[in-house]
């Protein structure tokens, strides 16, 4: 959207069922922060919303768990939540919690809207129901044993051990939580979001209209599901938790907390207007308004599909971009709540910025990392060794570096003022270095304004980095030990400390989007105030006035020790809890079975090279994956070749989570004759290599290729 008159920015509103770790900061909130503190630097109409998702089985099942009552729960990790994003410098103009009256009305209200209008259907289904405590169940109130695995402890939606995804009926034996009993069938009836009535809008507006200017990823699994065929989707479940379905025969059902969660966005900005004295219709309705949605890629169906649906029937705008970002993995593993294998935002809290050598210094620390390994294209990965790397590597040893020389030399050679810049003696390397200052500006505000938050901080380090270069050419140190026989030369250490000087006055506005703390402790050692941090004044050269004095150095960034980094990776495997191991018969009759297979060698009849030549086999890279509704053992797969991407459904669901597979390189048949399976015509087959124990592996390259590279 060009010029917008308003922006609205929202970040994925988080559980409020126990602690969130890094992953979630990097996966939304940090992107989010760091987008908005750029737009209101340039002095734009922003307000940045989020807030506690307090709804959902989630938050009853933590209860149990804890022994308390649901309100508790909200209430104690909404509060934790809130400070955690405080500590860490996220800065939203409101953090909402949708327990709160204005949400219950806002969402009933929305609800009255389309169902009043028709755009809701009714439905009767069979769920499962547990007589004694008389209540339906949702998934997470059934276990039983995994039909993939044989752990008898599986969830209702999936199993904890394997990480299959799983529905009720594909459990062995299942039985309530609540009571121990086996659950019956029971008919209820619930109201639908009929999703397949808006597919031609969704593939218009997605497909057509954003297909240049969405991240690849977002659009590949979208195209994914508009393909395979969108299906009505309730909108109110059986449950004594939520927001209640306003209609007087909806007794005991509540709003589905996927259709209540994401219109908190537009509570909490009522809330705001509220609190402010402001209107918040024009955030949500005037066609001016520029939406953005931050989010993890695991909440990609419902920001670009569902609520979209959701928000064109109500009237309002619709998402102009939706920046997902993939997974950040920690220490070579998936982070897991349940293996414990994680960094909380209040772990490092406590261990970094609460110590006597922390504060904000730290909090900076940890945001210029998960920026420089943002998981925006593919999952990246957080190691300890890493974050002490980009802090002594980079923060440390060039941009610290560049303001501490800067400032002492300063002091030393130019009695601690800013000297004069002499225009009639600027050299080559002078117009050099502020070329690269004012050039800096556009490119960081172009990365900036598509989302590419890693390759920004990037440029901001590079510009300290080639400070670093100039003012190793022109060596200042040295030309001073000339002064007392040839006192001009104290021109040329004016000029090359001036130009360092509004150098480092630029890198406190170009870096305050990302690390506000350390942009503020600039401006202290600048005795400036805030308004210099005003965007329009980055690619300046005359931000500090000639003969202004400034404050003595204060180091940026400490160093990260080696201790420090081993002290974390042993209390992260001390911590972590095993995947569980237990065996049982159902293992011990698939590990009998393999062993017999092992044993018969069974060879298809002989092929001559002319049969083998026809087939024509290409690399590709799974883009985008889900599983297929209804069918335990396939997974819908978009897959890149290069010069297409093609759908291919495989039969790997009960091997691989789908999540996990996204960038995955594989070999395809790429001459397969098109066949339909449950509907959906797959193009191509997914070569794949099954070891004794029945466990599949994909057969691909030794490094990564070329999408479309041919196999012979």
């Amino acid at each position: 959207m060009n010029n917008p008159g308003r922006y609205l920015i929202t970040a994925a509103l988080p559980y409020a069922n126990g602690l969130k770790h890094v992953g979630h900061l990097a996966g939304c909130y940090l992107p989010a922060d760091i987008y908005v503190r750029y737009l209101k630097a340039q002095k734009r109409d922003v307000v940045f919303v989020c807030g506690s998702d307090e709804h959902g089985t989630a938050i009853p099942i933590q209860a149990t768990k804890e022994g308390t009552t649901p309100q508790a729960i909200i209430d104690k990790y909404h509060t934790i939540i809130k400070q955690n994003f405080d500590d860490l410098s996220i800065n939203f103009d409101i953090y909402h919690r949708t327990s709160a009256p204005i949400h219950h009305e806002t969402a009933q209200e929305f609800f009255t809207y389309l169902n009043d209008r028709g755009e809701l259907e009714i439905k009767e289904s069979e769920q499962y129901y547990d007589e004694e405590a008389k209540t339906f169940l949702a998934d997470r109130y059934i276990k039983g044993t995994c039909p993939n695995c044989g752990y008898e402890n599986a969830f209702g939606d999936q199993c904890e051990r394997c990480g299959t995804a799983l529905s009720p009926d594909e459990l062995i034996n299942p039985v309530s939580t609540i009571s121990g009993n086996a659950p019956v069938k029971k008919a209820t009836r619930h109201w639908y979001l009929p999703l397949n009535k808006h597919e031609a809008w969704l593939r218009e507006w997605i497909l057509n209209e954003h297909a240049g200017d969405w991240r690849p990823t977002v659009v590949g699994q979208c195209k994914s599901w508009i393909e395979g065929g969108l299906q009505p989707r309730a909108v109110t479940r059986d449950l004594d938790w939520g927001i209640k379905v306003p209609l007087p025969d909806a007794a005991g059902k509540m709003l589905y907390v996927w259709f209540d969660a994401p219109i908190g966005y537009i509570s909490a900005t009522k809330q705001w207007a509220l609190d402010n004295n402001k209107d918040w219709k024009p955030y949500w309705y005037e066609k001016d308004t520029k939406l953005v949605h931050f989010i993890g890629k695991d909440n990609i169906v419902f920001h670009c599909i569902i609520f979209p649906v959701m928000l064109q029937l109500h009237g309002n705008i619709v998402p102009d971009n939706v920046p997902s970002n993939e997974f950040l993995n920690l220490e070579g593993d998936k982070m897991s709540t349940s293996r414990n294998w994680k960094l909380e935002m209040q772990d490092y809290i406590d261990d970094f910025v609460n110590k006597e050598n922390g504060g904000t210094q730290c909090v900076d620390m940890l945001r210029y990392y998960l920026t420089q390994i943002a998981p925006e294209t593919k999952d990246s990965e957080f190691t300890w060794k890493g974050f002490q790397d980009a802090v002594n590597s980079e923060l440390v040893s060039i941009f610290g570096n560049f303001v501490n020389r800067t400032w002492v030399l300063m002091h030393k050679l130019c009695g601690g003022k800013v000297p004069k810049l002499h225009e009639e003696i600027l050299d080559a390397e002078d117009q050099w270095i502020i070329s690269e200052i004012e050039n800096a500006k556009t490119k960081i505000e172009i990365l900036l304004e598509e989302y590419k938050f890693r390759d920004a901080l990037f440029e901001v380090i590079d510009l300290s980095r080639k400070g670093n270069q100039y003012m190793q050419k022109k060596e200042p140190w040295i030309v001073a030990k000339s002064l007392a026989t040839d006192p001009d030369k104290q021109k040329l250490i004016d000029n090359s400390l001036h130009l360092c000087l509004q150098l480092t006055a630029n890198l406190a506005v170009l870096i305050h989007p990302f690390l506000p703390n350390t942009a503020k402790k600039m401006l202290y050692m600048m005795k400036v105030v805030d308004k210099i941090l005003d965007w329009e004044n980055a690619g300046k050269i005359k931000l500090l006035s000639v003969g202004y004095s400034l404050r003595e150095p204060q180091l940026l960034f400490r160093k990260i020790e080696d201790e420090e980094i081993a002290a974390q990776v042993q209390k992260l495997k001390a911590n972590s809890k095993p995947v569980p191991q237990k065996i049982n018969k159902v293992e011990e009759k698939k590990s009998r079975e393999a062993n017999e297979k092992s044993e018969i060698v069974n060879l298809k009849s002989e092929i001559v090279f002319d049969d083998f030549a026809k087939i024509d086999l290409k690399v590709g890279t799974i883009v985008a994956a889900e599983k297929v509704e209804k069918a335990d053992k396939l997974l819908k797969l978009q897959v890149d070749l290069g010069f297409e991407t093609r759908t291919i459904v495989s039969g790997i669901a009960l091997h691989f989570a789908p999540e996990d597979i996204v960038n995955k390189q594989v070999v395809v048949v790429a001459n397969l004759a098109p066949r339909k399976m449950r509907g959906i015509e797959s193009n191509g087959m997914i070569l794949m290599a099954e070891d004794n124990t029945g466990k599949l592996h994909f057969v691909k390259p030794e490094a990564v290729i070329n999408a479309g590279a041919g196999v012979s």
